[in-house]
């Protein structure tokens, strides 16, 4: 399954479980570790949880073999890593705090401010 399909299946998921504020984050060039991040909202541990599970029932259901998936015991923050793509499903005040997003994007905009090509 190539990287763009997985995440297409990755935010289908996600949506059919009424996930808020999906963002997709594409880090090639920024880290080796993967080349998309999928990040998404749940209203409460437990929604947090059903994201997850329900991401994880689809892809394995097309044959992908998650790496690892992290936090599912606590609902705050749980993290699915499906190699090119990782998943983050998060508590909205914990998505917040730790604001991915502009960790990510910030790395952009910083390299292309000092005319860098860092990795």
């Amino acid at each position: 399954m190539q990287n763009e399909q997985l995440v297409q299946l990755a935010v289908a998921a996600l949506e059919d479980m009424k996930a808020q504020d999906v963002t997709v984050i594409d880090v090639r060039g920024k880290t080796s570790v993967t080349d998309f991040m999928v990040i998404a909202s749940g209203s409460s541990s437990r929604h947090v949880k059903s994201l997850a599970d329900n991401v994880l029932e689809k892809v394995k259901e097309q044959g992908v073999r998650p790496i690892g998936c992290e936090g599912m015991e606590g609902g705050e923050w749980v993290l699915l890593d499906l190699g090119d793509v990782v998943v983050h499903t998060m508590q909205t005040a914990t998505r917040e705090f730790y604001d991915l997003e502009r960790l990510w994007r910030g790395a952009e905009q910083s390299r292309a401010q000092h005319g860098t090509d860092a990795e």
